[in-house]
């Protein structure tokens, strides 16, 4: 069999991410969701938790195929790129806050958007996020032998549960050792506050320590790049993806019953079982899409895939303007916006008030999509 020098089933499982992403991030109401499109509460494991390790997998695949064409040997416009990436993720993450507070500031005459702007500013985040574990990755993957990465991602995930293990950090509480040490680097004010149990606390899901553990997510899919990058026949690739993806989904559902599994806590069995559960579904897609040739029910994600995080900035961006731009006030005396019309006007007729919510957001997905399939189609891919 041919080589395939670009797996389509690459794409379409990004592209399957960021509609995921789109799709459990922008709902009619927060207060009406169907279950399947809820984060787990605290400790559990939902769709909704999928979408985002997900996207930190394919990034890691992605990784090794970028640096790859610098032969994983550090060189000065090798860092510089590394650098400058982290920077525009980091920078890009903080932008999309300020524009939050600028936007909302327009309408209330008592937000403070300069005092606000670094006082109230959440330092990391999922852009945040994204730029460290890039940039750690990058340099592990530059200076360490490829070898000795599976046992540096045992080490790191052995090291972090035994760390949440001893200092409360499987627990809902300001004692987790996740929040201790966001509180005291961080402060209160640049954390995200993660709703539980019927508390609002500060715990960031995106906060310092439980990077540690998305920086072997991220090389677990490097390792998986550079399998798909060394076979070059499909069926071998899918059965290496089938089998060593089934390895670590066992072996994190085993693990579960002692190191619980969160998304929220980025626990080591979460890393595990979704590591696993995608490397599963590349597998599926690469047997579908690049060996049978299916592909024309995944050219939607196309769009999305081939321009990833820039269609997950529009829709972010959207989702803060759809919100906050006012067109007036309506007879009971709330703003009208674009979400109001949509949701109030389309959706809201709707049996249910679940289905209701889950229309609105798959709409809000399609018009992203329609921006993502216009630079698709002209051929444009804006890498970030």
């Amino acid at each position: 069999m041919k080589e395939n020098k670009r797996l389509l089933a690459l794409d379409i499982l990004r592209g399957i991410t960021i509609a995921g992403m789109l799709l459990v991030n922008n709902p009619g109401s927060w207060s009406h969701l169907y279950a399947p499109l809820k984060h787990a509460e605290w400790i559990g494991l939902t769709p909704t938790d999928l979408v985002f390790p997900f996207f930190v997998f394919v990034m890691g695949v992605a990784m090794y195929f970028s640096l790859r064409k610098y032969y994983f040997k550090p060189s000065r416009e090798l860092l510089f790129k590394i650098v400058r990436r982290t920077v525009v993720l980091f920078l890009i993450g903080w932008a999309v806050q300020w524009f939050g507070m600028w936007l909302r500031g327009l309408y209330n005459p008592e937000a403070h958007f300069w005092a606000d702007m670094f006082g109230k500013l959440r330092i990391l985040g999922v852009f945040q996020r994204l730029a460290l574990v890039y940039f750690f990755g990058s340099l592990i993957a530059i200076i360490f032998k490829h070898k000795f990465l599976p046992w540096l991602i045992a080490i790191i995930l052995i090291v972090y549960a035994f760390i949440l293990g001893l200092n409360d950090g499987y627990e809902f509480s300001l004692n987790n050792i996740l929040s201790r040490i966001d509180i005291a680097w961080l402060g209160e004010d640049h954390m995200y506050h993660e709703s539980a149990f019927g508390e609002k606390l500060a715990l960031d899901p995106e906060g310092i320590l439980s990077t540690l553990p998305c920086i072997a997510h991220v090389l677990i899919g490097f390792i998986v790049g550079k399998c798909l990058s060394t076979i070059h026949d499909n069926r071998d690739r899918i059965v290496q993806l089938a089998v060593w993806g089934g390895v670590m989904l066992l072996v994190g559902w085993l693990f579960q019953y002692g190191i619980p599994c969160s998304k929220k806590a980025w626990t080591s069995s979460y890393v595990l079982i979704t590591c696993g559960m995608a490397s599963c579904i590349l597998a599926m897609l690469v047997y579908f899409i690049d060996v049978k040739g299916h592909k024309r029910w995944c050219r939607f994600f196309q769009s999305f895939g081939v321009n990833p995080l820039f269609c997950y900035l529009v829709g972010t961006v959207l989702a803060i303007a759809f919100g906050a731009v006012r067109f007036g006030m309506d007879d009971m005396d709330k703003p009208i916006t674009l979400h109001s019309l949509i949701y109030d006007g389309c959706c809201a007729v709707l049996v249910n008030e679940e289905a209701a919510s889950c229309a609105y957001a798959i709409i809000f997905v399609l018009i992203t999509w329609c921006l993502g399939y216009v630079l698709y189609k002209k051929k444009i891919f804006i890498k970030i």
